[in-house]
């Protein structure tokens, strides 16, 4: 039966089983704090369930509105931060075409901003758009907040001048609070079409909502496959679950006994390109989900073999306070061989008739040893294949993984007031109203020049 598989076992010289099974009375008290709701930050478990609950009409009613979008657009523009684009990214990149950037057929191209307020990628991004018929999905629950409110006020601009008022409110549309804030204001005024962030669902746990949902969709994927790996997840590593045979509570424990033991930063690797987004949206869940109270393993991320060329030295012979979770896909869906060369100048011909997908599991194999052999514990997740089912339940996999281990930590894996630290300082550097004390001293600081 093809499942999620999670292995721990070469952690064990590094954090016994001993060690694991002692963390597994908090990881089992950590489950049950999640299903009865009386934990830290449980205000925001609107996502635990969210798999099961979502219907039918839902699901139609988001593909509607994104037929419409692709019917009318050869770009369609995400506009959103941290959970409110890392997730559709994630998913859209790994199904992607590594090249096209699309799937075949008459699908859009589905591009994002709103996550960084950088003047040259914006300005490439219009001069992109001058020249084809786009739309805009623009995801904000405040619709304040600075890079997706800057670059939602380009775009606006920018595709009012183009198409004209009237036309440009048929090609927005708007994720956002169900009754309040500037984003819901604004649709309410222009009358775009509109989906609901839940109040109880935080954004880096927002990817089964309308906020990834839509922008998949868009992009021309199954978006019920999608919900349907989610959904088989969800029951897989469910309260009734025994926590050994509990993919989410094993992962939960071994990380927190490498953590106990001194390996303060986790690294997670995959052998393929398409799954970089997974690890960029995998670092915000376990970043701002932990990274508080000065606890936490600071997440971080490679690209195999890409990236053995590079920090590959540091792993196999720098600190060790590294462990490494790779994230392994047993099938590829494409089919090439190694051609054999008469030549054989470079000495390739020992592997000639091998499929590459064959000589990257060896190369995986042979890093794993070598780096446990260089005192860097492994673990490993595999999935069947990457398609949109095994992606859904690779990522609710995370996030009930994260919330476990959150509470095994001891912290809210569910709040992040460390965000706001910069944004205090950077909207006194600007002179925005009510922070005009703060930015002469800040200014007083950094000298006149800046």
């Amino acid at each position: 039966m093809s499942t999620l598989r999670v292995n721990i076992e070469d952690i064990y010289q590094f954090a016994t089983e001993d060690q694991v099974q002692s963390l597994m009375p908090t990881v089992e008290q950590s489950i049950k704090t999640l299903y009865a709701g009386n934990g830290k930050g449980s205000d925001y478990l609107g996502w635990l369930n969210l798999p099961s609950l979502i219907t039918p009409e839902q699901i139609d009613a988001i593909n509607e509105v994104a037929n419409d979008l692709r019917s009318k657009s050869e770009v369609v523009v995400v506009v959103g931060i941290g959970g409110s684009y890392l997730g559709a990214k994630s998913i859209i990149e790994s199904l992607s075409h590594s090249f096209t950037g699309s799937i075949e057929g008459n699908a859009p191209r589905v591009i994002f901003a709103g996550f960084n307020i950088c003047e040259e990628y914006h300005s490439e991004l219009l001069e992109l758009l001058d020249k084809k018929t786009y739309s805009i999905i623009v995801i904000s629950k405040s619709g304040t907040t600075t890079e997706p409110a800057i670059a939602f006020r380009l775009l606006k601009q920018h595709l009012e001048a183009k198409v004209g008022k009237t036309e440009a409110a048929t090609r927005i549309v708007a994720i956002t609070d169900p009754s309040k804030g500037a984003l819901r204001q604004l649709a309410t005024q222009e009358n775009y079409r509109t989906f609901i962030i839940p109040n109880d669902i935080g954004g880096r746990y927002s990817v089964f909502t309308p906020v990834g949902l839509l922008p998949i969709a868009a992009a021309g994927f199954d978006i019920q496959k999608l919900i349907d790996g989610a959904a088989a997840a969800e029951k897989q590593t469910g309260f009734d679950i025994p926590l050994t045979e509990n993919p989410a509570c094993l992962y939960a424990a071994a990380r927190n006994a490498l953590y106990e033991n001194g390996y303060k930063t986790e690294i997670m690797v995959n052998y393929t390109p398409k799954l970089h987004y997974i690890t960029e949206w995998w670092k915000q869940l376990f970043g701002e989900s932990e990274g508080k109270e000065n606890k936490g393993i600071f997440p971080a991320g490679v690209n195999f073999t890409t990236d053995l060329h590079s920090l590959g030295q540091y792993i196999q012979q720098g600190e060790r306070l590294i462990f490494e979770t790779v994230i392994t896909v047993k099938n590829s869906k494409r089919k090439l061989e190694i051609p054999s060369d008469s030549a054989n100048l470079d000495e390739l011909n020992y592997i000639s008739g091998k499929r590459l997908s064959d000589v990257n599991r060896m190369a995986q194999l042979g890093t794993t040893l070598a780096h446990i052999d260089g005192k860097v514990p492994n673990m490993s997740i595999e999935i069947p294949e990457i398609n949109e089912y095994w992606l859904g339940n690779l990522m609710y996999f995370f996030q009930k993984s994260c919330a476990i281990s959150g509470y095994t930590l001891a912290v809210n894996p569910f709040d992040q007031p460390g965000v706001e630290a910069y944004k205090k300082n950077m909207f006194a550097l600007l002179g925005k109203k009510g922070y005009e004390e703060q930015g002469k001293l800040l200014r007083e600081i950094l000298g006149e020049e800046h």
